[in-house]
């Protein structure tokens, strides 16, 4: 298994705990969460149930289709034939039913996947949830239930910062995010695919570390061959995912992705005010709402400017697999198979990688702290934006600010070779580090901090970096 070392430990270190386990496991969609839960728990799951996707049933009929189909689950893990349930008080008593009668003494591992679509509305799911684990689970020495989801906001809504009769009782909570630059190396090396980790950036600039995505990869094909298999040919695999992903995650999908769209116009993204603005939204719950689940989703980040108050704090789209579809694929009124092929080396494209690194650097913090040499130092990322200065202003999208009072502004350029500065470059450089500098307190210093693919070329203005940090510091 590639990664989720300590997923796995904390997984087994529960499993052989003597007392009832509730656990919750959340990420988004296609993040490998049911493998983690398939590989830890390999032949010691007493009972497993994955919820209905709403996108395949009426709305009408899916109540009953989510309890015909838990019941068949318990058929299908012996339980005898008899009265289906009418609700879900009904449906868990007959689960409770059955771990009582073929319960042995050792531990007893229910897996409930995909809990957020057995929520249907006015189903009284979490009620009856509720009332299985409050009355009869958490009792249970050797009962250990897992509880997975896509839709994070309804996981951290209902169960890990419930109010009510959950209030609390969550035990343990993994969050499983996508893999880092390393462990898609590692992914792509343990399936036979040999790509340079030029190219496994690029991939993350189109996958995101999604372990599902990565997987339609198909080692006998250079990765533009590949990316064209996958998104532009007739019948590409991920061609609908866009659509399915927020349908599948959100109850308003939509107005979520009318947000998305809107901040993908502006890689810094925008106030909140700015987004009720130019959506004619209003400043209310829903909004509030819509935001929190794309940021818990990991789909938005939310960060103050370097320099500005929490007033002034911009939402930013950050998924790449987002940016990438709808850069490359939501407005496309041609079909092309061999898109990418073509437009391998177009301006478009070579502007889009320099863009989309800037993000991959955003993801990559902490390895980018270690290549500096301060893993242990208290800091904080964030962009910075300059108005009224240089022609267009100032726009830097890692500003790296220390406790230790010093700054990293850093560069962030995608380049097939060694990065070279020249003169008017330099310049500039120098001009923004002396803008930056008025605005830190006179013992902060601020380093000029290149990140890179390959190198920096040494000439007459090499210097003006004080850091150089290179894919390979990214793959740590």
């Amino acid at each position: 298994m590639i990664g989720r070392k300590q997923e796995l430990k904390d997984l087994n270190r529960l499993y052989e705990r003597k007392h009832a386990e509730l656990v919750a496991i959340y990420g988004r969609r296609r993040v490998g969460k049911t493998y983690l839960v398939d590989e830890a728990f390999a032949g010691k799951i007493t009972f497993r149930h994955a919820g209905l996707s709403p996108e395949d049933e009426e709305p009408k009929g899916l109540l009953r289709a989510q309890l015909d189909h838990f019941y068949n689950s318990l058929v299908l893990h012996g339980m005898e034939s008899g009265e289906r349930p009418d609700n879900w008080l009904d449906a868990f008593l007959l689960l409770e039913k059955h771990l009582q009668k073929i319960d042995n003494g050792s531990r007893q591992v229910v897996f409930l996947d995909e809990l957020p679509w057995m929520d249907t509305p006015r189903s009284g799911f979490i009620r009856a949830f509720e009332g299985f684990w409050n009355t009869w689970g958490c009792h249970r020495k050797n009962l250990m239930v897992i509880i997975c989801g896509s839709a994070i906001s309804w996981m951290q809504d209902n169960l890990i910062n419930n109010h009510g009769g959950l209030y609390g009782r969550i035990t343990y909570e993994i969050r499983l995010l996508p893999f880092s630059l390393s462990e898609c190396e590692a992914f792509y090396h343990e399936n036979g695919i040999q790509l340079s980790r030029y190219d496994i950036a690029q991939s993350y600039m189109i996958f995101g570390g999604i372990p599902y995505y990565l997987g339609y990869m198909d080692g006998e094909l250079s990765l533009a061959q590949n990316i064209d298999r996958i998104f532009f040919s007739e019948n590409a695999k991920l061609q609908d995912e866009y659509d399915r992903l927020f349908s599948s995650i959100f109850t308003n999908p939509d107005a979520v992705k009318r947000i998305v769209q809107f901040l993908y116009t502006r890689r810094s993204g925008y106030t909140r005010q700015e987004i009720i603005k130019k959506l004619g939204a209003s400043d209310g719950g829903r909004l509030s709402k819509n935001l929190k689940a794309l940021i818990v989703s990991d789909f938005v980040v939310k960060y103050v400017p370097f320099g500005e108050g929490k007033r002034e704090a911009h939402y930013k789209l950050a998924d790449p697999f987002c940016l990438f579809y709808l850069h490359f694929i939501n407005d496309r009124t041609a079909s092309n198979a061999y898109f990418w092929e073509q437009n391998i080396t177009s301006q478009p494209v070579i502007t889009w990688r320099g863009l989309a690194f800037e993000n991959v650097c955003f993801h990559h913090v902490e390895q980018i702290k270690k290549a500096l040499g301060i893993s242990g130092v208290i800091s904080s990322s964030s962009a910075w934006l300059k108005k009224g200065v240089e022609e267009d202003g100032i726009q830097i999208d890692l500003l790296i600010n220390r406790k230790d009072n010093v700054i990293n502004m850093c560069e962030l350029k995608y380049y097939g070779g060694d990065f070279t500065v020249d003169k008017d470059y330099y310049k500039i450089l120098l001009r923004r580090t002396e803008i930056l500098a008025k605005e830190v307190s006179p013992k902060t210093v601020v380093r000029s901090t290149l990140i890179t693919t390959f190198g920096l070329t040494k000439n007459a203005y090499s210097s003006v970096f004080t850091n150089v940090i290179t894919l390979d510091d990214l793959f740590a």
